[in-house]
């Protein structure tokens, strides 16, 4: 124990002080839904949120790889994840001046995501640069345990800091936790630098990122795995576009109650963090990938859609997200030892742009599904109606409709890609 303690102690220091970090920023990000919600009551123009983040992120990730592959990997960080608190400042200073307003925020949201566009792959590539190999499995699945933890104290504190000492409040927060991080890197983390970035420096940059896509193309079992999650994030994405509006304007949902259904999906991710972490390596990872897909999407949605409860709203996503982290530990033992090291920042950046353009379009499907189509068919079904006996009535159960709809799609999903990846053969 001690010796993986005094092996994991780089690893350790930079992991926790960036968990703590993302929790301040998703507790603000939680917070600014909030604050939009309220004055518009549009899930669409919520979710842009979301897509003005991950739209400069896939558009331009295939190129970050390159750079990140060239660049510092400590320098990017440090310089990324300050870019990311001068707009957090600049949102304190609009609020504080009563000058906030839905396109600010979308603005800031771009220059954020393309902060982040960067920075990730320099962060993943970090991570396997000062971790050793035997502990891939091990420090994935705590990466997944912190995220879990933000996603269960995320919402919790954010809604409470929200209701109690407002917007500003919760922006603070999240600029303390940004300066503890940003020292620990700056001070106490050492991340190995020289070869790779000298080698990849000499390489013409659209060689650098022609390489990654040549990459993907001729490994087919890499490519494949992308393009599945690209499917779940389109689902998972509509859904997240869908469950504010479904939970937020009904007599039994509000502010708190989505708190609490939030939180339940960090709960059970931290409970499959800890098997990821505990439970040896499985015979087949990629049928452990394909499989605990189907489970979550198989059964999340349903149970959403059609139950009356906020109890029940808790047990979905409780049954929906303890399965998540072992597909994501055992995705992440697969593209560690088979991607090399000196290729990992342009192929993850190249993944990303594949894996994550779903999740912009899978948001504004999301929201104008909810405000245009499926809120006004089921407003026109009368009561007593066989939709209406399903999905409720009133605002809330279009929303409900769609997450009964994304159900269907994400099992379809996961069958179809399930019988392609049967094919391949993977050993670690």
């Amino acid at each position: 124990m001690k010796n993986s303690i005094k092996e994991l102690k780089t690893f350790l220091i930079l992991w926790s002080t960036q968990s703590l970090s993302q929790l301040g920023s998703s507790m603000t990000g939680f917070a600014l839904t909030l604050w939009l919600y309220q004055r518009t009551g549009s899930a669409l123009q919520t979710a842009l949120l979301s897509i003005c983040s991950y739209a400069p992120y896939v558009v331009m990730s295939i190129f970050a790889g390159a750079l990140s592959d060239r660049w510092d990997k400590k320098k990017t960080m440090l310089a990324c994840d300050s870019f990311a608190a001068c707009c957090t400042v600049l949102v304190l200073i609009l609020l504080k001046t009563d000058l906030l307003q839905p396109f600010h925020m979308y603005l800031l949201n771009v220059v954020t995501g393309l902060m982040n566009t960067v920075q990730q792959p320099a962060s993943d590539v970090a991570m396997t640069m000062i971790t050793p190999e035997k502990y891939y499995q091990k420090t994935s699945g705590m990466r997944s345990f912190s995220n879990s933890l933000v996603t269960i104290l995320n919402p919790v504190l954010a809604t409470a800091v929200f209701s109690f000492a407002g917007m500003d409040a919760v922006i603070y927060l999240d600029l303390l936790t940004f300066a503890a991080a940003f020292a620990a890197l700056l001070f106490g983390v050492k991340i190995p630098s020289g070869e790779n970035n000298e080698a990849a420096g000499r390489e013409p940059f659209l060689e650098t990122v022609k390489s990654g896509i040549s990459y993907l193309r001729d490994n087919r079992l890499i490519l494949t795995l992308i393009l599945f999650l690209a499917g779940v994030n389109f689902v998972a994405s509509a859904f997240d576009a869908a469950l504010p509006a479904m939970i937020l304007p009904r007599e039994n949902g509000g502010e708190a109650v989505l708190g609490m259904v939030s939180s339940c999906a960090g709960i059970a991710t931290l409970a499959g963090s800890l098997l990821a972490v505990w439970l040896p390596a499985p015979a087949n990872r990629i049928r452990v990938i394909y499989l605990t897909m189907l489970f979550s999407l198989g059964t999340e949605n349903f149970l959403l859609a059609i139950s009356p409860s906020p109890i029940l709203w808790c047990l979905a996503q409780l049954i929906g997200w303890i399965l998540v982290p072992l597909m994501n530990a055992n995705l992440d033992v697969i593209l560690r030892r088979t991607i090399p090291v000196k290729m990992q920042g342009r192929v993850y950046s190249c993944r990303n742009t594949l894996q994550f353009f779903t999740i912009p379009i899978g948001l504004f499907v999301g929201g104008a599904m909810v405000d245009g189509v499926c809120e006004p068919f089921m407003a026109a079904r009368p009561s007593g109606s066989l939709f209406v006996r399903i999905f409720g009535s009133g605002k809330g159960s279009g929303a409900a409709l769609m997450l009964f709809l994304l159900g269907i799609a994400g099992v379809v999903i996961c069958l179809v890609f399930g019988r392609i990846l049967r094919k391949y053969k993977y050993k670690d």
